[in-house]
């Protein structure tokens, strides 16, 4: 790839001698620093209702979308993340070298504008504009067709395109970050601390996936970016943190698809003394909490416009997996030879797996698209679930839940196991036919030896974050709500992954 740089084309040409026609006139096409101006949303509720009457002096910083001429006067739509609001310009009222200025302008340029509020005789909330101030030149032409720009992998490897032109796309970011606001006010508001922990570990544990690998050069060893916040937010629970959770960035080297990308963020929370059920109430309060912090309504909209909603209005049920899997297969999943046949009648592989790999299987491919909720399954085959307590009533169970809404898993929580010799022996066992990628037999010998020290009997809890972004904001695929998800190199061909 050359780095010499690209020669302008045409467009770029035109703007960039509108740059130097600016710096002619005596100002910088760059712009400097711009203080006390005001939201747009905060400045047209300030316009006075009677068309002509003049309002208060305001000021604003936007980028322009939209342009039109009508003899001496200029009309212009400009935009900041809180609105749009339209600038009217006058010759009569403007010095020649500021209407000159105004003649250097194009779409796209960021602008500082200070001037009377005004309603026109439309009854278009207006900005009659008495001074300009250029911010920056832009020297790109904005996307054909504006107003919805729709080439999907140019918006999504040039984010800030969409973010400008593509109208929801800001409102629905701006969102996401109202929800985690809310997470972390509802964890403040129980007394939660927020801790920060290692993305670099020696062991990829506290979940089944694979990891990236990575080699650091001053210690000569590999090392792995995390798949989980697990292990080491335990390791503070034995520390004395009784309440303790961490907001990050965790990968996992696997597919990409509509709820899956290789980075992703999610929360992870543990609550000494407490145990799932602990953290099936958490588990409402956070999202119910968000789910206020965006809406005036518990239900939420899902799909096309009029198509289906999301009721968070809780309590929300709860289901045993066992009885869930019988609903679905007809048999009890203790049934090893009848769960068997299931699944070979499902084009499920069967040799040389666990009884309880199997029934897993079957369970994602009968039950989880089902689900519409929110609904906690609650309950799971122990021997998938490693790093959990058992039911003290019986040992084949463990005390765990996930949350499904719409077919997909939003949360997975635990009772803690905090047995020393049991988790040991258990990081130790490879289930038969099961994936080395998907097991969690991964020893952590520290990790056992902090268990050794005491941890406190826990509830605890993970939460993707993306995904429940994606569920309160009616978004259908995981790259509509992280600003940056990753793609192939600019020109690199596609595969089937993509």
């Amino acid at each position: 790839m050359s780095n010499s740089p690209q020669k302008p084309d045409r467009f770029e040409q035109a703007r960039l001698e509108k740059a130097e026609k600016i710096r002619e006139l005596g100002f910088d096409p760059y712009g400097q620093r711009f203080d006390n101006h005001q939201a747009i949303a905060a400045v047209r509720p300030l316009c006075p209702e009677e068309a002509g009457a003049e309002g208060e002096t305001v000021r604003i910083a936007a980028r322009i979308m939209g342009r039109r001429k009508a003899g001496k006067l200029r009309f212009f739509d400009a935009k900041d993340a809180t609105g749009r609001i339209q600038l009217l310009m006058s010759r009569g009222d403007m010095t020649e070298q500021q209407w000159e200025l105004v003649s250097a302008l194009d779409l796209g340029d960021l602008v500082g504008i200070d001037g009377k509020l005004k309603r026109t005789q439309s009854g278009e909330v207006s900005i009659f504009v008495e001074e300009l101030t250029v911010l920056c030149k832009s020297l790109v032409q904005p996307p054909e067709k504006f107003h919805g720009a729709k080439d999907i992998e140019m918006l999504l490897r040039q984010r800030y395109i969409d973010l400008i032109y593509n109208d929801g796309v800001l409102d629905r970011m701006l969102q996401r970050s109202k929800i985690i606001d809310s997470v972390r006010q509802t964890l403040r508001g129980q007394n939660y601390v927020e801790a920060e922990t290692p993305v670099l570990h020696s062991v990829a544990g506290g979940a089944a996936a694979r990891p990236f690998t990575t080699h650091h050069n001053a210690l000569d060893i590999e090392l792995y970016l995390r798949i989980a916040l697990e292990l080491h937010l335990k390791r503070l629970m034995v520390g004395g943190v009784e309440r303790v959770y961490e907001i990050g960035r965790v990968f996992r080297n696997e597919g990409i698809d509509a709820t899956h990308n290789p980075e992703f963020t999610m929360i992870e929370i543990y609550q000494a003394y407490g145990n799932y059920e602990t953290m099936m109430d958490l588990t409402e309060a956070i999202v119910t909490d968000a789910v206020k912090a965006i809406s005036d309504t518990m239900v939420l909209p899902w799909g096309e416009e009029g198509e289906g909603s999301i009721d968070f209005t809780s309590p929300w049920p709860r289901r045993k997996y066992a009885e869930l899997f019988q609903e679905a297969a007809g048999c009890a999943m203790s049934n090893t030879e009848a769960v068997k046949q299931i699944a070979q009648s499902k084009g499920i592989e069967t040799e040389g797996k666990h009884p309880d790999v199997i029934v897993n299987d079957l369970f994602e491919e009968l039950v989880e698209d089902s689900l519409e909720g929110p609904v906690f399954v609650i309950d799971y085959p122990a021997s998938i679930c490693p790093l959990t307590k058992r039911k003290q009533d019986d040992p084949n169970i463990a005390e765990r839940f996930e949350l499904y809404v719409k077919g997909m898993e939003l949360a997975n929580a635990y009772t803690e196991l905090n047995d020393p010799k049991l988790q040991e022996e258990l990081f130790l066992t490879q289930l038969e036919g099961q994936d080395e990628e998907d097991s969690m037999a991964k020893m952590d010998t520290d990790f056992i030896r902090a268990l050794k020290v005491g941890m406190p009997p826990a509830g605890g809890l993970g939460i993707g974050i993306d995904r429940l972004v994606m569920l309160l904001t009616n978004s259908r695929s995981i790259r509509d709500v992280i600003y940056f998800p990753l793609l192939r190199p600019e020109g690199a061909p596609a595969t089937g992954d993509e």
